[in-house]
């Protein structure tokens, strides 16, 4: 996520920090790197203009000059200028808070054929009965694209949300949503989400309906959604549509796959109005909060440590934790099958590649050596050996000799180093554990010591394969 942007940033962030006295000159340096980094992430020229004025009139006051850290104060002004840049007064307001009223709250969803609305509405369905602890219904007044209604309804069962499904009889969008309000009313729902359709362009009937249906329901959020991969192409139609219909937020999608991160820092000046969620993943839970200072935080390499701690409270089970912590206080062994849950915990955490993400560049650069491919089929690797164990062998590890190993790598398409590797981290968790160690830095030992375990092995297979080579030619 914004690979290409926190790199370019973080590069300059390290020069800054070097400064000792900033000048015009060396300010001019610092200025311009920061204008191409904006400009090769393709941000808007207009807003590229304004980010860079306002940090040269700060960046040359008496702010810097009479700082003791002038390089410091300069990377707190890119860092609060970026804040500025991706928030507004209307982020202070409580959003998509429960109200004490019979009345659901009505979240309008709108946006352009393909940009991902009809998933991100489901997704936030799921937000909202997680987060909020609400009961919400969705429902689709999408009459033109026939499996919009039929998405809507897999993905509400999905994330476990309820699901409105019209009469045949009622054809019209207005019908749908004013009989959906009625259904939402009657059974004391919290939130009714609303699905519109989708254009390939923006067009008069169009506007005219989410006119009409804005109209009628008088929702208390209206909220447009942008593909972040669109970079620039989608800010035009960002502008037109705020022009044409209130819309209260942006709902930023597939912003894990855009490295350059232009929209994300365009769309707010473009149409004045604050970004409310960004898609971290295509899973039905990879939505994110939109936060603009994690997000100048992120961008800047500094990591968003906060975030990170949200997201493992969320995913980890704290009952299976607190079940561990019970067995090895009343004096029970720790096991293999103990071990592969809290290999679980790093997949439900999104992986490595995810984790390190939310980290700040100066560990993400220490980790550059790790191929987190590799890392990720180490986990699924040591979960297949010991899937591949029979039950007496999970709950007492001692057991598994020379026949059981080999065994054991047959069955899981492994090697025999790799199944020693992996008992032999298990037993060094095992002891950290009775002395009160942790869990989770013996985990990733494990999963990187994995990397090594396999090169020995290959360069042990090679030697082998040489010597048979160098017997046949003699």
């Amino acid at each position: 996520m914004l690979e290409h942007l926190t790199k370019k940033f973080s590069s300059i962030i390290k020069g800054i920090r070097g400064e000792t006295r900033i000048t015009e000159e060396n300010s001019a340096e610092i200025l311009a790197e920061i204008r191409y980094a904006l400009l090769e992430a393709d941000v808007a020229l207009p807003v590229v203009k304004t980010f860079i004025a306002n940090i040269k009139e700060r960046s040359l006051g008496n702010e810097v000059i009479n700082s003791l850290t002038p390089g410091q104060t300069i990377v707190q002004i890119v860092n609060q200028e970026l804040i500025t840049l991706l928030s507004t007064d209307n982020d202070k307001k409580p959003f998509l808070q429960r109200q004490n009223s019979n009345e659901p709250q009505i979240i309008l969803m709108a946006g352009l054929q393909g940009v991902g609305k009809t998933t991100t509405t489901g997704k936030i369905g799921l937000w909202i009965s997680k987060k909020r602890k609400a009961k919400v219904l969705l429902a689709s007044c999408d009459t033109y694209r026939p499996a919009a209604a039929e998405q809507l309804k897999i993905l509400a069962d999905s994330v476990n949300v309820d699901f409105f499904e019209h009469e045949r009889t009622i054809s019209e969008p207005i019908q749908i949503g004013e009989t959906a309000l009625h259904y939402a009313k009657k059974f004391l729902y919290d939130y009714l989400l609303i699905d519109t359709a989708g254009r390939l362009s923006l067009d008069e009937a169009m506007m005219s309906e989410l006119k009409d249906l804005q109209n009628t329901l008088e929702p208390s959020e209206t909220l447009f959604v942008v593909d972040s991969m669109q970079g620039q192409n989608a800010l035009p139609v960002a502008a037109e549509f705020s022009k044409s219909v209130k819309i209260s937020g942006v709902v930023l999608t597939k912003v894990d796959g855009d490295s350059r991160g232009g929209t994300l820092l365009s769309v707010h000046s473009v149409t004045g109005c604050p970004i409310r969620f960004v898609g971290n993943s295509e899973k039905l839970d990879g939505l994110e909060l939109f936060d603009a200072k994690r997000f100048a935080d992120r961008i800047l390499g500094m990591g968003d440590i906060l975030s990170l701690v949200e997201k493992a409270q969320e995913s980890i089970e704290t009952e299976n934790s607190e079940k561990l912590a019970l067995k090895l206080k009343s004096g029970k062994k720790f096991n293999l099958n103990d071990y592969r849950k809290q290999l679980s915990q790093v997949n439900k955490l999104g992986g490595i590649a995810s984790i390190l993400n939310y980290l700040p560049s100066a560990i993400r650069d220490k980790a550059q050596n790790l191929n987190t491919t590799n890392l990720e089929k180490n986990v699924k690797k040591q979960d297949a050996i010991i899937s591949s164990m029979t039950k007496k062998e999970r709950l007492a590890p001692e057991i598994i000799k020379a026949q059981r190993k080999k065994r054991i790598a047959l069955g899981s398409g492994s090697t025999i180093p790799e199944v020693n590797q992996l008992l032999n981290q298990f037993n060094t968790m095992q002891s950290m554990l009775r002395q009160g160690g942790g869990i989770g830095k013996n985990i990733m030992g494990g999963i990187t010591n994995f990397k090594s375990a396999n090169t020995k092995d290959k360069r042990k297979n090679r030697k082998q394969k040489n010597r048979l080579k160098k017997r046949r030619k003699k």
